[in-house]
């Protein structure tokens, strides 16, 4: 049989665990590990079918398995009693007595005692002497005798005779009994005896839903009353009351009122913000139902219920332009980039893009040329809706293209560069939104399948996202990866309008059931302040490019400004401050604002009405 024996020495086996040996043999070789790849259901089948299993044990430094053999077994079996662990052992033998009980008369040894046992010692005499020459010098003091008498002290003599002890203080009296009344005489009034009916009642009743727990009865006179069946029930039980009632002492928080409300600057510290009504456009003969102002801040274009589209000089209110659409204008957008002059409006079912030919005339000369140079592609593209060029009659009235759909149009909104816009149509399908290049002439729609019913779509002022507000939820889409990115819980009932912060990390929706709801993207999915200043529905929420300012119109008639600041610093959060409620517009068949616009660089607000009128406030 060779000799396998492991000579690592007394290290942690662990160490091998690593490695395909466990160590080395006498001759220095390697000593591998047995392959182990049996798995749960073998070790089952080996512990049933092998008859040793119970005796077979693996060697750590070896690991290899080992049967222990009968004797080895028993060592184990009497270790575990805590008998000795070899067997031949006896611990019970007899005692050998060394000396004998019995005196003898010769003792065990017969040496001579010591000189030194009985002469006195030199070397204590010497130790003595140097401790008597220490006392006398006083370098060793004596000890002082032990006084045995207790000593006592007064537990409460620093306490102050007049202070109240804490369990005095926190002491709560306990409830005192109700006194018994006129139903428990002995000889009540005869309205307090129950009726046969009330006594059924009261018996079937449960214990703890009894006005009273005992029946009221009569007696002739007190002698005839017996002894009360329930008293040392009643007694027991006001013990354990007295003893088992959780008294506790409410500690009343003093706060100061005023410091419950959040500490906001002064309005006047806010400053520019528009204040006073300084100029009423008037001239439509229904509700505006929509505005838009030129990139330059000079021109200002409104939509109305009259069929007519007017475009206005800002600064001096005076109508420059009507055109007659033949259809209520649901909303009008004018192109955001700089060097191109053209307005989208929302006729019934199609959009007009319509060059106003205000202001610069080689502005407006080039944005025509660009819309001339179009050419059309060799084969024609399916496409959701169609482009038509206006006919002589509607370019002489400043129209320049039509974009036809095939349900009502409610919304359009232009992309920052000003090439893309989006529209929005009345419908339940999947071609709720769609998005047109105004220079290819081409529209697509980007959505396969409807999420619920689009109220307005925003593109990101920066990055490529796309908005789209339902009656419930936003959802942010990415344009380039094509994905939902994000879905904001609105936590209304109906979304009306939404505006985006120039930052592009924070929106804000307006909503019919008169709330503002106030997104950071970056904080949440859920709103970060909900503004509930208004009486009556949102009609339309608007933020300033450059001021720190947002803007909401309502049916209340008023337009509330507020002061909404952005840090840089993404630990602190926004402030939002309402700083002036802008009163002027009349209430006309329960509608008031419509629209509330801000203009591009002055703090100067629009807002057009039900009453007919757009309004601007400085």
């Amino acid at each position: 049989l060779q000799d396998i024996r492991n000579t690592v020495g007394n290290i942690p086996m662990e160490w091998y665990q690593d490695f395909p040996h466990i160590g080395y043999n006498l001759d220095g070789k390697k000593i591998y590990k047995p392959i182990r790849n049996k798995d749960e259901l073998d070790m089952f089948l080996e512990k049933m079918e092998n008859p040793d299993y119970w005796r077979t044990v693996q060697d750590k430094m070896t690991g290899a398995d080992i049967k222990l053999t009968d004797e080895q077994v028993d060592l184990v079996h009497r270790l575990q009693k805590g008998q000795f662990g070899d067997v031949h052992f006896d611990p019970y033998e007899p005692a050998v007595d060394f000396f004998t009980h019995e005196v003898m008369i010769h003792p065990v040894t017969n040496r001579p005692a010591d000189k030194r046992s009985f002469i006195p010692s030199l070397i204590e005499k010497e130790k003595v002497s140097k401790l008597v020459h220490a006392i006398k010098m006083g370098w060793i003091k004596p000890r002082k005798p032990k006084d045995d008498t207790p000593t006592y002290y007064d537990l409460w003599a620093h306490e102050d005779p007049n202070s109240i002890l804490g369990r005095h203080k926190m002491h709560v009296p306990a409830p005192k009994m109700k006194l018994p009344g006129h139903e428990e005489s002995y000889n009540p009034p005869p309205e307090y005896l129950l009726s046969e009916e009330e006594k059924l009642a009261w018996e079937q009743q449960e214990p703890a839903e009894r006005k009273l727990n005992f029946v009221p009865q009569q007696y002739q006179c007190l002698r005839a009353v017996p002894a009360y069946s329930r008293f040392i029930h009643e007694r027991f039980e006001r013990c354990l009351d007295l003893y088992l009632c959780p008294r506790q002492r409410k500690m009343r928080v003093n706060v100061d009122p005023e410091d419950l409300i959040p500490k906001l600057p002064k309005p006047r510290d806010l400053q520019p913000f528009p204040t006073t009504q300084a100029l009423v456009y008037r001239g439509h003969t229904s509700l505006v139902r929509c505005l838009s102002v030129s990139p330059s801040g000079q021109w200002l274009v409104s939509g109305s219920d009259d069929c007519t589209v007017r475009f206005w000089e800002v600064c001096t209110a005076r109508c420059m332009k009507t055109l007659p659409v033949g259809g209520v204008v649901k909303s009008v957008a004018w192109n955001p980039n700089a060097t191109i002059c053209l307005v989208a409006i929302c006729v019934e079912q199609s959009v007009l893009l319509v060059n106003p030919c205000l202001g610069d005339k080689l502005l407006y000369g080039a944005t025509d040329q660009l819309l001339e140079s179009y050419v059309a592609p060799e084969e024609e593209r399916v496409q959701p809706v169609q482009w038509v060029t206006a006919t002589m009659e509607e370019h002489s009235k400043g129209v320049r293209l039509v974009v036809q759909h095939s349900k009502a149009v409610k919304q359009v909104t232009w992309h920052g560069k000003g090439d893309y816009f989006a529209s929005v149509v009345s419908d339940n399908s999947n071609m709720q939104v769609l998005i047109h290049q105004t220079s290819k002439r081409w529209s697509q729609n980007p959505f396969r399948k409807s999420k619920g019913l689009v109220q307005c779509v925003l593109f990101h002022p920066i990055r490529p996202y796309f908005f789209v507000a339902t009656q419930r939820y936003v959802r942010v889409y990415n344009l380039l990866k094509q994905e939902l990115t994000k879905k904001l819980m609105t936590n209304c009932k109906w979304v009306s309008s939404m505006a985006i912060h120039p930052g592009g990390d924070n929106i804000i929706c307006g909503s019919y059931d008169s709330k503002l709801a106030w997104f950071d993207l970056d904080l949440s999915t859920r709103p970060y302040q909900l503004l509930r200043h208004h009486k009556k529905a949102l009609r339309s929420v608007a933020f300033h490019k450059h001021y720190p300012l947002f803007a909401s119109g309502s049916d209340d008639g008023t337009v509330i400004v507020c002061h909404g600041m952005v840090y840089n610093d993404l630990l602190q959060n926004p402030l939002l401050v309402p700083v002036k409620v802008l009163k002027g517009h009349v209430l006309t068949l329960d509608l008031g604002v419509l629209d509330v616009l801000f203009h591009p660089t002055q703090p100067w607000v629009f807002s057009s009405g039900a009453d007919g009128t757009v309004r601007l406030y400085t």
